[in-house]
């Protein structure tokens, strides 16, 4: 698997290993001792499916306040998405910046989030799969948003059209003003 950094300090972007022959394919979607020998240790305990059915569908900016703060590992299974990742870590020298990437099931490729990010995907194709594995139980309570277009972290989505929302994403706060427990830690 390969493993590439980006401008946002723990976000990784996952490449597997595909074998394919006359019959398919065949690939490693998680393997925790090539992620140990790489230095990522984290024990995942759920995961989580969804099915957007229309293009356009944005989902996020979310994350869990701590103690229940989750570590995901997103991937797309059908369809594509633009996935997302904002740090939220307060002092971080990246706080409010963003890193996106096209995630489809053609490409594979798969993106790590740490705790202390917000998450949120857009659907570039209709009827569209998202696998993730978490490192934290869903907690209601700790469940907090971040507005998709908040003027100041600027996301550049990939598709201009009034994104289908639902009504908890509809009513997010900015960053600014949204419940938020992370502080960064050198």
């Amino acid at each position: 698997m390969k493993l590439t950094n980006t401008n946002l300090e723990g976000v990784v972007v996952l490449e597997p290993n595909v074998f394919g022959d006359h019959r398919g394919w065949f690939m490693e979607t998680y393997n925790e001792e090539d992620l140990l020998k790489s230095g990522i240790n984290i024990k995942f305990v759920q995961d989580n499916h969804s099915f957007s059915a229309t293009k356009g569908t944005l989902r996020g900016l979310h994350y869990q306040l701590d103690p229940k703060a989750q570590t995901k590992l997103v991937r797309c299974t059908r369809g594509e998405i633009y996935d997302v990742a904002v740090d939220i870590r307060k002092g971080s020298p990246t706080y409010g910046q963003w890193f996106g990437t096209e995630l489809t099931a053609e490409n594979k490729r798969q993106l790590l989030i740490p705790k202390g990010f917000a998450h949120g995907f857009m659907t570039l194709t209709e009827n569209v799969e998202v696998q993730y594995k978490v490192d934290e139980l869903y907690a209601p309570e700790c469940d907090r948003g971040i507005t998709w277009n908040d003027p100041e972290i600027r996301i550049e989505w990939p598709i201009d059209i009034k994104p289908v929302l639902s009504a908890k994403d509809e009513e997010a706060p900015v960053l600014k003003n949204a419940e938020n427990n992370f502080t960064y830690k050198e």
